[in-house]
């Protein structure tokens, strides 16, 4: 394995290959900070772009753009409170009130550090654990699927806040709306009153984008003016913001976090989005303080995106050694492979081991590249806090039109964005939490299809749900965390 390592180092080191791992991360950090434009978009607009070079400079480039893309929604997520990516979501939950108290430098260092740590973690165990990792993944399927979407659905009671009844509620509301458009397997139509647009469904991008980001817009141009730029305090920087002894004290919560990272994005579908809410939930169920959670804590920032990062390499862990994409990246990285000649699997170890492990590499440069300039540009970022509201906000509001418009080229995605701006703003007007929304948004549809697959593949019983091993193992743990949060938020009430 030295030889090889050694081999894929040396195959990357040109300052070719360099130079487009730093604009790849470079260009992805700019697409993740800006709502709407995605690590996706950012692959998908450079993909054409790779065509003619040599499969490990092609790779090079997309890696880095997978990298700095995921990694870079943390910028707008803390200064902002709007998630450049969905993976970033929860980093706005304690960042933010972090950047509002005048520590957003302290926050953007903690976020960045921990980027970097769960990434190098997870690319790690790509490396050393792929075949047998990826071996034990096959044993899930459709029940086992079924059963780890219930269990991921309990964390909406540890994202309600103060009230069980709204978190349920919005959790609710998150799964109802992704029941708009056609029905999995048979696509039956469901809520489009007649409107032939709403048969795709609402696409995720749009309604991140409205939850979060126009609301935010909505909810600071009603803001007392003088109390907002009073709570802009000045501030200053030393090496990342923060102290020895808080990064010590993270060190349990980042490597968990970076488990449940890299654990949920082996599974296909899944991804970074949902990775970083659980990861925030595990971090919060097990803090000694959690009722600090939400008010701007480390420890909040540490798990998003310690567990966004390292799904990076879980999503690449199935597309490696199995020809499986773990998200829509991968998906796109797999198209590229097979455009090069490559076939994915575990042949691919066999036959191509110089550009396995190129890819290796290239990882691991990638994620110190994010490290490097992230770092660099930290001190430009928080400035961000100085640009007067009336000028950044419509700024904003005209990138998220065009992130929102740029998904499918169609209007129909932007008044989704504009529709659920009005949603998310009422409901935070009425104190409803909104995660839970995006969580059951997230979640719904992969329940409801694994649910209907089991059905259809048990001739309607539902006793294979209880009796398959994983399955019952998530549902009971699904049960117990059902209990256990209930117990918890009464006993702090």
């Amino acid at each position: 394995m030295a030889e090889l390592f050694l081999t894929g180092f040396l195959s990357i080191f040109t300052i070719k290959i360099i130079f487009l791992i730093t604009i790849g991360v470079a260009i992805g950090i700019i697409f993740g900070a800006i709502p709407g434009l995605t690590a996706t978009m950012a692959v998908a607009l450079c993909l054409p772009m790779t065509f003619g070079m040599e499969p490990i400079a092609g790779f090079s480039l997309l890696i880095g753009l997978y990298i700095g893309g995921i990694s870079g929604g943390l910028i707008s997520a803390i200064l902002l409170n709007i998630p450049g990516t969905p993976a970033s979501i929860a980093t706005a939950f304690d960042g933010y009130p972090m950047a509002m108290r005048g520590e957003a430098g302290k926050a953007l260092g903690v976020g960045i550090v921990f980027s970097f740590i769960g990434g190098f973690i997870g690319i790690l165990f790509l490396i050393l654990l792929s075949p047998p990792i990826a071996s034990f993944a096959l044993r899930f399927g459709t029940f086992e699927y079924f059963a780890v979407s219930i269990f991921s659905l309990t964390m909406i009671i540890s994202l309600s806040g103060k009230s069980i009844v709204k978190g349920l509620i919005s959790g609710l509301l998150g799964i109802s709306f992704a029941m708009i458009g056609s029905a999995p397997i048979d696509s039956a139509k469901r809520f489009t009153f007649g409107n032939y647009d709403f048969d795709a469904g609402l696409s995720l991008l749009p309604v991140l984008i409205g939850l979060f980001a126009i609301s935010e817009i909505l909810r600071t141009a009603e803001a007392d003016k003088d109390a907002e730029e009073a709570s802009l305090a000045s501030f200053h920087i030393k090496g990342f913001g923060f102290s020895m002894k808080e990064f010590l004290s993270q060190k349990w919560n980042a490597l968990r976090s970076t488990m449940i990272g890299l654990g949920i994005g082996i599974l296909p579908g899944i991804g970074g989005g949902t990775a970083n809410i659980i990861a925030y939930v595990a971090a919060k169920n097990q803090s000694k303080y959690p009722e600090k959670f939400g008010t701007g804590v480390i420890d909040g920032i540490v798990a998003s995106e310690s567990a966004n990062n390292a799904s990076i390499a879980g999503a690449m862990i199935p597309l490696m050694t199995l020809g499986i994409p773990g998200d829509t990246i991968t998906a796109m990285l797999l198209g590229g492979m097979m455009i090069h000649g490559l076939h994915p699997g575990p042949l691919l170890f066999v036959n191509q081991p110089k550009i396995v492990y190129g890819i290796f590499a290239a990882l691991l440069v990638a994620n110190l590249m994010m490290l490097v300039l992230e770092f660099l540009g930290m001190r430009v970022f928080v400035k961000l806090l100085s640009i007067p509201k009336h000028i950044l906000l419509p700024i904003i509001l005209v990138l998220c039109l065009v992130g929102s418009y740029g998904l499918n080229n169609r209007m129909f995605d932007v008044w989704t964005m504009l529709a659920f701006g009005l949603i998310g703003y009422t409901l935070d007007k009425l104190k409803f939490p909104l995660p839970p929304v995006i969580l059951g948004f997230i979640l719904g549809p992969i329940i409801e299809i694994n649910l209907r697959r089991g059905i259809m593949i048990s001739k309607g019983s539902f006793v294979p749900f209880f009796t398959r091993p994983i399955s019952v193992v998530f549902l009971l743990i699904a049960l117990f965390s059902l209990i256990f949060s209930i117990v918890k938020s009464k006993k702090s009430s």
